[in-house]
């Protein structure tokens, strides 16, 4: 009976081992199939994949920008602005339309500086350059200092739809500060010509920093947003100027292809012509000082621009 309680016994033990066998075979198969504990691995396929429809959805989000820019809507809404500038056109004094611009661009050009207006040493500074890379037919109006504040001047520019840009002065704009609200409330951007108008390479450091940042913080305490462009008075500069500028939050300078005075036009480049993507010099100043009023210059300028089959186009759009 005892041996018979043991074989017993040994049988059940023997049932409990084979089922003990399978569980941690069980076990010890899955444990395989995972491996030893491994240190965390970056996420790559996830992240990549993440990235990818985050750069599929970019890439839909500037298409349909482009398609409603360039749809129905965007047509007809420049059909219409192209009536009211052509009656615009007849009341100033133009005898051709000025042209639309295409729509911006929704990615902007990068902006380097152009050959042969380096600085020795300039990496990482605001770039200087006269014209856009762009190969639309368009070009950018800007307006320097601000001496002369001519009321039909606003009305002209806004009756017509032409974007400009203005680069102030402190020391001849103060005068009247709400000439330029008016003009920065009709869409204007304003940026950064300095306090003083001085030549800029004959200073210090520490004085270009002044004229620069001082100017920075009247227009930012004025107009409400401080500058990003500066153009330095008379187009000249230094390593110390461009250092300066970066220092006052200044992300580019851009300087001019072309310069518009009442009677002419003058050149920087040698065919004496439009480029696309050019950038259009003229001043804030009157028949005191010039054979005309700012609004001659504009038609002169405009004349010019649109006989040449070129638009005007917001600069601030694509730098």
């Amino acid at each position: 009976m005892q041996l018979v309680r043991q074989k017993g016994k040994l049988g059940a033990y023997r049932v409990r081992a084979a089922l003990v066998s399978l569980v941690v075979a069980a076990l010890g198969s899955g444990c395989a199939a995972e491996g030893p504990p491994e240190a965390p691995r970056p996420a790559r396929p996830a992240a990549e994949k993440e990235a990818r429809q985050g750069s599929q959805a970019q890439k839909q989000d500037a298409r349909k920008a482009r398609e409603a820019a360039g749809g129905p809507a965007h047509r007809e809404k420049v059909a219409q602005s192209q009536k009211a500038r052509a009656a615009a056109a007849k009341k100033w004094g133009l005898e051709q339309t000025p042209l639309a611009a295409p729509p911006p661009p929704t990615v902007k050009p990068r902006i380097t500086t152009r050959k042969g207006f380096e600085v020795e040493g300039g990496e990482g500074l605001p770039p200087v350059f006269t014209t856009v890379p762009t190969k639309e037919k368009i070009v950018f109006l800007t307006i320097d200092d601000g001496a002369e504040k001519d009321p039909e001047l606003l009305r002209m520019m806004s009756d017509l739809r032409i974007p400009y840009s203005a680069f102030l002065s402190d020391y001849v704009i103060n005068d009247d500060y709400g000439y330029f609200e008016k003009m920065r409330d009709s869409g204007v951007a304003l940026h950064n010509h300095t306090l003083k108008h001085p030549y800029l390479p004959g200073l210090s450091y520490a004085e270009q920093k002044r004229e620069i940042c001082g100017q920075q913080d009247k227009l930012e305490k004025r107009y409400g947003s401080r500058p990003r462009l500066m153009r330095p008075p008379y187009g000249n500069y230094n390593k110390d100027t461009l250092r300066a500028a970066k220092k006052c939050g200044i992300a580019a300078v851009p300087l001019w292809a072309s310069e518009a005075f009442p009677d002419r036009m003058e050149w920087r480049e040698w065919d004496r012509d439009l480029h696309p993507g050019d950038i259009i010099l003229t001043h804030f100043r009157g028949k005191e000082e010039w054979a005309g009023s700012m609004p001659d210059v504009i038609r002169r300028v405009m004349r010019t621009i649109t006989a040449k089959g070129y638009a005007v186009a917001r600069l601030e759009d694509y730098v």
